[in-house]
């Protein structure tokens, strides 16, 4: 098993939610046991049920977005429920319940994942989704209402079901019913109200220019490329990141270009304003956030801005993980933020490392590499190199402990043939020479002496495990001539404080 890692954005967005105090009065949120759960929900074409545990957190911070919701989708005839899986333990493994909360929404008793935000309004967006079709047909007497139904909504405009786009288009609303809201117009009253030509499709939006019309040759458009240009619609030019929202930015191919600052000072929206213009011109290959730096220090840690000086400005690659923040020791303004995107898209920029300090002695059985000395050691083709990535707070890391130290123990005569070696992956950054970036801990990768190439280990974690294939994937000869005495193969259990160490606020690891 391993401890999966949050972004430290999201790890940061968890540290801060706070629960409501629960106060005494009527909830519109249906309790379920086994008693009635297959009463109450399978006769419901839709409704959405809440797994939960009272002690969780972040069911407690759930809980009055999940009341509001209910209270307005009741209106809209769109139940809500929940199980208290403390109470009813069977039920809740009986629907495959594994962490807290676990939301599912169920069609005439048959369930899916719920995927979407965890607000109020975001829950009445997404169910009220799924109440409709995955194209709902727009007239000229519904028209305006469903404009403004949704913060994106797109509607084609065709004369009838056969005529182009229209099939694409629909193809397209069935994979993202969940993320927009789409409509069709055959009414000639409502495509002359929008003063369209059919066949035309338009989105309209909550943010930044609320009309847009598709701007390509319309009758050979395919579901892809509705797709994509709707998936880059749905980021505005420049908008607060938040755990509402940050996914879109870590599912975009584009970079992220942060501009941290203070949110209580007076020029914050000066501030903003005066960057919207570089985001705009920049829009097509990078996208901009603005980000509560106080809030999120820890992110701007994360992200290499080593001091506590807002407003500062850092792009970063999300998909490699590569970083690369302005200079903090000068003053920002748009002019220097422009050119250092300018710099970024030339390729000009050198991304910043994260790096412990280089160890003056390695005492222990196995080697401590900082990002300073990665190509160094790891790439030195005379050895096999064995390294684990591996985070202070991960319970399963701190498990496998024992069993890596007499790992470097065995092969400490056989330094010049294999370097046994660890990496704390929180403080120091994976070089983009590695061609990796790690997601959950414990990773452990493998890599041959003469190659650049890596295996990731993937066996269980016992000693005997690990030296048969190092010996199996070795370029060199490894044999130990005065092996040790045959140490346990069982792992050290973890004491009552370990095993609290690598898991959320809830007791449950990182996902």
């Amino acid at each position: 098993m391993r401890c999966f890692a949050l972004s430290a954005l999201a790890l940061s967005i968890a540290s801060f939610v706070v629960a409501a105090d629960a106060e005494d009065k009527p909830s519109d949120v249906i309790n379920l046991t086994a008693a009635d759960f297959e009463a109450k929900v399978n006769p419901e074409s839709l409704i959405l049920v809440e797994f939960f545990a009272p002690w969780c957190g972040h069911c407690k911070a759930l809980a009055p977005h999940y009341e509001e919701a209910a209270t307005t989708l009741k209106e809209k005839k769109i139940p809500i429920a929940k199980v208290d899986c403390v109470d009813q333990p069977d039920l809740c493994q009986a629907n495959g319940v594994q962490g807290y909360p676990t939301l599912k929404v169920f069609r005439n008793g048959t369930p899916t994942d719920y995927n979407g935000p965890r607000k109020a309004e975001g829950i009445v967006s997404y169910m009220v989704k799924q109440s409709l079709p995955a194209v709902s047909e727009v007239t000229v007497a519904n028209i305006e209402e469903f404009k403004k139904a949704d913060n994106i909504v797109a509607i084609a405009y065709v004369t009838s079901a056969s005529q182009a786009p229209a099939a694409e288009f629909s193809a397209t609303a069935e994979k993202h019913r969940d993320d927009f809201l789409f409509g069709i117009a055959y009414d000639k009253d409502a495509q002359a109200a929008e003063t369209v030509q059919p066949p035309a499709v338009v989105v309209y939006r909550s943010f930044d220019a609320p009309r847009t019309e598709y701007p390509y040759p319309i009758a050979d458009a395919k579901a892809a490329d509705f797709e994509e240009w709707l998936k880059d619609l749905a980021i505005p030019i420049i908008d607060e990141v938040s755990g509402e929202n940050y996914a879109i930015y870590a599912t975009s191919p584009k970079p992220l270009a942060y501009l941290f600052l203070d949110p209580t000072k007076d020029d914050k929206d000066s501030l903003i304003a005066a960057f919207k213009p570089i985001a705009e011109e920049f829009k097509s290959k990078i996208n901009f956030v603005w980000i509560d730096a106080i809030k999120f220090g820890d992110h701007a840690k994360a992200l290499n801005l080593g001091e506590a000086k807002w407003p500062s400005f850092i792009i970063q690659n999300v998909q490699k993980q590569l970083k690369y923040p302005l200079d903090q020791s000068k003053d920002l303004t748009p002019e220097t933020a422009k050119q250092w995107t300018m710099d970024f898209l030339k390729g000009v920029l050198e991304p910043s490392l994260k790096s412990e300090p280089i160890p003056e002695t390695q005492d222990e059985p196995v080697f401590v590499l900082v990002g300073k000395q990665f190509d160094e050691v790891i790439f030195d083709d005379k050895k096999d190199v064995l390294v684990e990535f591996y985070a202070p707070w991960c319970g399963h890391c701190k498990r496998l402990k024992p069993t890596w130290d007499q790992l470097g123990e065995r092969y400490g005569d056989l330094k010049d043939k294999i370097t046994i070696a660890k990496m704390d992956a929180t403080e120091n950054d994976i070089p983009q020479s590695a061609g990796f970036s790690v997601a959950g801990f414990p990773t452990i990768k493998f890599k041959k002496a003469g190659t650049r190439e890596f295996i990731e280990y993937d066996g269980d974690r016992s000693l005997d495990s690990f030296i048969a294939f190092v010996e199996e994937h070795a370029a060199n000869d490894l044999e130990v001539k005065s092996p040790p005495t045959q140490a346990e193969d069982a792992q050290t259990p973890l004491s009552a404080e370990e095993k609290t160490e690598g898991k959320n606020e809830d007791g449950h690891d990182e996902l």
